[in-house]
């Protein structure tokens, strides 16, 4: 699996990584986590991808709120996720999604461009892949990939992208 969000292509960057593409042809499934900013992604991705599953963020409007939800949900080998772009302050982030998704495994979640991995109280897992566009104050861009197997996410990988000078 490839986790992104806040990928903001054509806005932050022409266009995604050669690294990460290399990643998203070769895996099962892609989650996008939402501000996407163009549809022509979407239909790239949707081209490319052997399975997506993506959300609308905050950037996203026209044809991508009218193909994207606000939230996903998908089941992948017993493991059950659901995907939403904003989650709200950090503060409390785990006892209010757990109290959100109470039906869930792993949510994952984009908006703050900063990676997360944390567990709440519940079990409830809570990823945020970053961006592997748009570090803003990070010292990297960065995706996250993973495997699920047997109702359990294992090999979860952040992955660090050269630092490129943001697009003016």
């Amino acid at each position: 699996m490839v986790f992104i969000s806040d990928t903001h292509v054509p806005k932050r960057a022409h266009d995604l990584p050669d690294s990460l593409w290399d990643r998203i042809v070769t895996c099962d499934v892609v989650v996008h986590a939402g501000d996407w900013v163009d549809v022509a992604l979407l239909d790239e991705l949707e081209r490319r991808a052997r399975r997506l599953v993506g959300v609308h963020g905050n950037n996203d409007h026209g044809a991508l709120r009218e193909r994207l939800p606000e939230v996903a949900r998908v089941e992948l080998e017993g493991l059950r996720f659901a995907v939403v772009h904003e989650t709200g302050e950090a503060r409390g982030r785990e006892e209010r999604c757990a109290a959100r998704f109470p039906d869930v495994d792993v949510l994952v979640f984009g908006h703050s461009h900063i990676p997360w991995d944390t567990t709440a109280a519940t079990g409830l897992r809570l990823l945020n892949p970053g961006s592997p566009t748009d570090r803003r104050r990070q010292p990297h861009a960065t995706y996250l990939t993973g495997t699920v197997d047997a109702g359990a996410l294992t090999h979860l990988t952040l992955h660090r992208l050269p630092v490129r000078p943001p697009r003016r």
